[in-house]
């Protein structure tokens, strides 16, 4: 484990379908050929400020829920914005939103406090929107293997 770095996985999965982009998410950060990298997923309700400064980088996981952010996705913000605040600053991180509708709100949303966080967003969102598409999956797949291997190689 020593020299590994940690990619942190905090996404919210209340259905069958978010429940396979995050396994998608994490199996393409685990891909065989990327071997120093540790993925950790954890659920909102369980991750706490000292799993997130303890990361090298961080995707997030979110559902649109009224036009914003999962209530458990920002719970995990409310409850570590300020411990994390000047621990985090520059924290390389992505995101996923699962939306029904067009995801402004919530993207918004996170840009918002990510920005306050000073963290860097190294990956142009992932928006799926609209009736569930099994593109969806692959997308994640993708957003998973490329942040896993970014942070290898030392890109982020």
């Amino acid at each position: 484990m020593s020299g590994k770095k940690t990619l942190l996985v905090v996404a919210h999965t209340p259905s069958e379908n978010t429940k396979r982009m995050l396994d998608a998410l994490v199996k393409g950060a685990c891909n065989p050929d990327i071997e120093g990298v540790t993925v950790r997923y954890l659920p909102p309700l369980e991750t706490q400020p000292d799993d997130i400064s303890s990361a090298d980088a961080i995707v997030i996981g979110t559902t649109e829920n009224l036009g914003y952010m999962a209530g458990l996705v920002k719970d995990v913000f409310d409850r570590c914005y300020y411990e994390c605040l000047e621990k985090t600053e520059g924290l390389p991180f992505a995101f996923y939103v699962r939306a029904g509708h067009d995801g402004t709100g919530t993207r918004r949303a996170i840009e918002s406090i990510t920005t306050g966080l000073k963290w860097r967003l190294v990956q142009e969102p992932l928006i799926c929107r609209g009736e569930f598409q099994e593109e969806f999956v692959d997308q994640c797949e993708e957003l998973g293997l490329s942040m896993a291997a970014s942070l290898e190689a030392g890109i982020i």
